[in-house]
């Protein structure tokens, strides 16, 4: 059983135990998960996902991804604020994603909002709400994790704000980490120094 701190993986590497679960996970733990996004909508796919994952396990959302950019037309603001009800009845129906009608409802909701602010000001506010890196101790094991921060509350607080729906602050968090606003990767993991 895992003390929750990095473990050896298939190429003994150390990795954070998360990303062993699943051969999904590692490649997504080793080359995505926490490296810097930018682009409003880079962002606003990671906020839609994060809202989709509410409540689920997020390899559930990793391998729908495709679907899931398919169905909303790659998450570019603009497209999505002019879907129809008629786009809204083909998202309910489509298998490959999560058929959630108040995660669909956000989704479209929020590319409306978003399609009327300027362009870069989506990644502008997420990213001042990046903690200064020397401020946080770098985390040893999965316990050293915090699932919500003062800066994802105040994340949450300005999305909210203006207007973002299903973006609370653990979604906020969980979108700060995979964005790389932070770095938790663990102290010991390979992935920590490659970012």
């Amino acid at each position: 059983m895992s003390d929750g701190a990095a473990l050896a993986g298939p190429d003994g590497a150390l990795r954070c135990p998360w990303a062993l679960s699943t051969e999904d996970y590692v490649s997504y733990h080793d080359e995505e998960w926490g490296r810097p996004v930018h682009g409003d909508d880079a962002l606003f796919e990671r906020i839609s996902l994060e809202a989709f994952q509410s409540g689920l396990s997020w390899i559930t959302i990793l391998r729908r991804r495709p679907g899931f950019r398919a169905a909303f037309a790659g998450f570019r603001i603009e497209k999505i604020a002019a879907f129809t009800d008629e786009d809204r009845e083909r998202l309910l129906a489509d298998a490959g994603i999560i058929r959630n009608r108040a995660k669909i409802d956000a989704t479209l909701a929020n590319a409306r909002v978003l399609a009327d602010w300027a362009q870069g000001e989506l990644d502008e506010l997420v990213w001042s709400h990046a903690p200064d890196p020397g401020s946080r101790p770098v985390p040893k094991t999965l316990a050293d994790v915090p699932a919500v921060t003062d800066e994802s509350t105040a994340l949450s607080k300005a999305l909210k704000k203006r207007g973002l729906r299903f973006v609370g602050p653990t979604t906020a968090y969980a979108l700060m980490q995979a964005c790389g606003l932070v770095n938790d990767h663990l102290q010991a993991c390979v992935a920590r120094a490659a970012r």
